[in-house]
C-alpha cells in the first residue's frame, strides 16, 4: 500500500459535523470521505491525474445514495 501522510486538519465544527454525516451516508470513514472529495476536487481542476483510487481503496463500500 502507498505511504500515507499524517497530517492535522482543524475544521469549523457544522463543516465537520456535515462532512460526518455525508460519510456516514456513502458509509466512509470521515478520513476517507476527505480524501475522496479532495481527489475528485484536484482531479476536476486539472491538478491530480485521475486514475484509479490508492491501492486498498474503494470510492464507495456502499450503495448508499450519492451528493
Amino acid at each position: 500500500m502507498a505511504e500515507r501522510k499524517p497530517f492535522l486538519l482543524r475544521l469549523d465544527p457544522a463543516v465537520y459535523d456535515a462532512l460526518q454525516r455525508w460519510a456516514g451516508d456513502d458509509l466512509r470513514s470521515l478520513n476517507a470521505q476527505i480524501e475522496f472529495l479532495l481527489r475528485n476536487l484536484l482531479q476536476q481542476q486539472g491538478r491530480l491525474k485521475a486514475g484509479p483510487p490508492p491501492e486498498g481503496r474503494s470510492t464507495r463500500r456502499g450503495t448508499a445514495g450519492g451528493r
